[in-house]
């Protein structure tokens, strides 16, 4: 059965860093591609990060460009996401997903695996 389970999130204050770790369950990383989604209140889930599978060719939203890298280690079936330079507006609840494909993509439909979302607050 494949699973994510999502872990890391956390309370930081603005500026500080936080990593958001996937570990997967039920498949190997090489053939699926997986995606760090996020979702505030009353917003819709919209695309962080993705890392494709096989070369692990990596994507990143614009409004995290340079803050956030994604990465992976395929041989403890996790995927990473590195945050940095945190801002409020990061809050959200962050989930990461996966589809079987060795591209990304930035659309959640696109994604029928999902995580049960890890808690982010950035806040002073």
């Amino acid at each position: 059965q494949l699973q994510l389970v999502e872990s890391g999130g956390g309370l930081v204050q603005p500026g500080g860093s936080l990593r958001l770790s996937c570990v997967a369950s039920g498949f190997t990383l090489d053939y699926y591609g997986v995606g760090w989604f996020r979702q505030a209140p009353g917003k819709e889930r919209e695309g962080v990060s993705c890392i494709g599978g096989r070369a692990g060719s990596t994507s990143y939203a614009d409004f995290v460009k340079g803050r956030f890298t994604i990465s992976r280690d395929t041989a403890k079936r996790t995927v990473y996401l590195q945050m940095t330079s945190l801002k409020p507006e990061d809050t959200a609840v962050y989930y990461c997903a996966a589809r079987l494909d060795y591209y990304c993509s930035g659309s959640p439909r696109d994604f029928p695996y999902w995580g049960q979302g890890t808690q982010v607050t950035v806040s002073s």
